[in-house]
């Protein structure tokens, strides 16, 4: 435990060292979760190393490629890859079945209001990958979902400051409102796409 403690604030210091990159590198590599990344940089901003705005954007940038990554595994090795290799980037077995099963019933538009949803937003790429969703789409929808998610981290860990560590209680009151309006997204998105599969059936 000692020596996994050790490599974990070596890579926050690697982080604080590089700054915007290093928040940006954080995220794309999935080493720690984002909520981590996300705070500890918040915590950077409060100390002066960096601005919010700056740790925005390395960290929406960050959060898209390391979707875009996991997409393109999905799209080009697919799911034998990604079960093989998965835990590697925090993605397990359980995730990639979820995650498929949402693709499933819901469609691309699952992409944007699955990120907000806990297991299924960790793996909901693959399933994007593997159905070759349009890459344009994926890092649209994707990009619009990163953006409050690492807002809202990165300005909890501003006000925690040196207790940045305990983002997940602080996170916690936030987290059900943002799931219960994903969910409310969700169910508008499944009955439009249904109101439109009924005119369509209704004019042939």
């Amino acid at each position: 435990m000692d020596v996994i403690h050790n490599i974990v604030n070596q890579l926050f210091d690697w982080i604080q060292s590089l700054g915007y990159f290093g928040i940006m590198l954080g995220l794309m590599l999935e080493v720690i979760p984002s909520e981590i990344v996300l705070a500890y940089g918040g915590f950077l901003v409060s100390q002066g190393h960096i601005n919010f705005f700056g740790a925005m954007i390395f960290g929406t940038v960050g959060g898209v490629i390391a979707q875009l990554f996991i997409y393109w595994i999905g799209r080009y090795g697919g799911r034998p890859v990604l079960e093989r290799y998965g835990k590697y980037i925090l993605i397990q077995k359980k995730h990639i079945d979820h995650s498929e099963e949402w693709f499933r019933k819901y469609g691309t538009g699952v992409i944007f209001t699955a990120r907000f949803v806990p297991v299924v937003r960790h793996a909901i790429s693959i399933p994007a990958g593997i159905s070759k969703m349009h890459t344009g789409r994926f890092i649209l929808l994707t990009t619009l979902a990163v953006i409050p998610w690492s807002a809202l981290f990165i300005y909890l860990g501003m006000i925690l400051g040196d207790q940045w560590q305990h983002i997940n209680e602080k996170a916690a009151p936030y987290i059900m409102p943002i799931l219960l309006v994903a969910l409310a997204l969700m169910i508008v998105y499944v009955l439009i796409k249904w109101m439109n599969a009924r005119k369509k059936k209704g004019s042939v």
